[in-house]
């Protein structure tokens, strides 16, 4: 290590520092610098993050700790965090500080990486700069959402789409992604005359995947990895589709070596990522199955000692429907379009930017226009495919600006950690999860693989 780095190191230890602009400032840089800034900065920040106790972590532990019915329900909030990053991890961690919340994931969807313009070790870097700034400390629970197969490409050629799952999952690993959502619910075939035939392809991939995962996380680390059953926006999940694929499952993954399985298993139980959207541009109400998603995590931990259900699509909900998460003990729930939509829609987002945002949406997207959708039905849809041409342009909204949006994103991840329960989990969360340190002699080059364009993602 250079005597400038380790100069560097030093004055971040300070924690006044680290709450300041000067970490701001490095933080740009591991976005928008020269690929040599930016590897510097991603390395200066994950080793800030080492040593100030900011630390990427696998939260199984925690979730078989659930299952084994040795801590009270709660839900954990998976965030897809989208655009404005940094202000919006920001206010992520500034609402779990202040209310004492350990059990929150920040993540990152095989969708996402593209129309959002970050790559895993960028994910990474500045989710880890927004808990420093914030003074947030723990483990920092960062999660590789939707590791999805694309089922077009994977009929056209399975090797060539595994092969590029492989590739993501080197990736995220690679990052400090050490929970990651496989997600192979896209090969369910429901035509099958029986359920396990029915999710045979799924339980089997998806077992596949998870002993490829386990041959190369880190030593000291059983990253968190989740399964799913049916794929959102489709049919309602049931207990004896759960127990097909669990079984099939622990059979596949047995025969495939001596493996840790999955803490937790994704259902649909009514959503749809993104919801429903109707002419107006705004959300339908939609029906939730929760008797469905109680039985189905009742089951999950019973049965198969996992943490429980997780419910995906669920940002778009009525605020008042997510206490009933926890009373279902759903162990997780993942959250994205909502907070997409509190930033492009926020009154203090300038009138030039939202023009020129929907301007570009109008004309680079024209193709996803579907016939019988309305202006407003087709912009909501497709802008966040705006995200990563308009990250720089957001990312430079004067400050005022961000901190207003910031303070207002803050205010609804407090509400949904108080209605979750999660808030006062740190300490459980310590109890449970412990990462050890992991610090790097010097900067590393960060993977680069290339964009993917497989739709899966809220």
């Amino acid at each position: 290590m250079s005597d400038g780095l380790q100069a560097t190191l030093q004055q971040f230890d300070d924690p006044a520092v680290r709450r300041s602009d000067a970490l701001d400032a490095l933080v740009r840089e591991a976005v928008f610098g020269s690929a040599e800034a930016q590897r510097r900065a991603r390395w200066l920040i994950w080793e800030i993050g080492q040593r100030a106790g900011v630390r990427p972590a696998s939260i199984h532990e925690l979730y078989v700790a659930r299952g084994r019915g040795e801590i009270p329900p709660f839900t954990t909030p998976a965030i897809n965090v989208r655009m404005l990053g940094y202000d919006t991890a920001r206010a992520i961690f500034r609402a779990a500080a202040r209310l004492d919340v350990g059990a929150v994931i920040c993540e990152l969807a095989r969708s996402e990486i593209a129309y959002t313009g970050q790559r895993p070790a960028e994910f990474v870097a500045v989710m880890t700069a927004a808990a420093l700034r914030e003074g947030f400390t723990g483990p920092l629970f960062i999660q590789g959402d939707h590791v999805q197969i694309n089922a077009k490409k994977y009929a056209a050629d399975p090797t060539s789409e595994l092969d590029a799952i492989h590739t993501l999952i080197d990736e995220e690993l690679h990052a400090g992604f050490y929970n990651i959502d496989v997600d192979t619910s896209t090969l369910v075939d429901l035509s099958k005359p029986t359920l396990d035939e029915q999710q045979r392809v799924n339980y089997e991939r998806a077992a596949e995947l998870t002993a490829y995962i386990r041959d190369r996380e880190p030593a000291g680390i059983t990253v968190s990895v989740g399964a799913e059953i049916g794929e959102v926006g489709g049919k309602n999940s049931d207990v004896h589709e759960l127990k097909a694929f669990m079984d099939g499952f622990t059979r596949t993954l047995k025969r495939l070596g001596s493996y840790v399985g999955i803490s937790k298993i994704s259902v649909q139980t009514g959503t749809s990522h993104g919801g429903m959207v109707l002419p107006d541009g705004s959300i339908a109400t939609v029906q939730l199955d929760l008797d469905a998603l109680r039985a189905l995590s009742r089951d999950a931990r019973e049965q198969y000692g996992l943490g429980g259900a997780v419910q995906h699509g669920a940002s778009t909900l009525p605020p008042d429907a997510f206490n009933h998460f926890p009373a279902c003990e759903a162990i997780e729930i993942h959250l994205a379009t909502n907070y997409q939509s509190m930033v492009f829609d926020h009154p203090r987002v300038p009138a030039d930017l939202r023009r020129e945002v929907n301007a570009w949406v109008k004309s680079e997207c024209k193709g996803e226009w579907k016939k019988g959708d309305t202006e407003e039905q087709f912009i909501y849809k497709s802008r966040k495919k705006a995200i990563g041409p308009f990250k720089q342009r957001f990312w430079e909204m004067p400050a005022d600006v961000r901190a207003a949006i910031g303070a207002d994103l803050e205010k609804t991840f407090a509400y949904l950690f108080a209605q979750l329960r999660v808030q006062g989990t740190r300490a459980v969360t310590d109890r449970h999860v412990k990462p050890a340190l992991q610090s790097h002699a010097a900067p590393r080059e960060a993977l680069v693989a290339a964009p993917d364009d497989a739709e899966a993602g809220e």
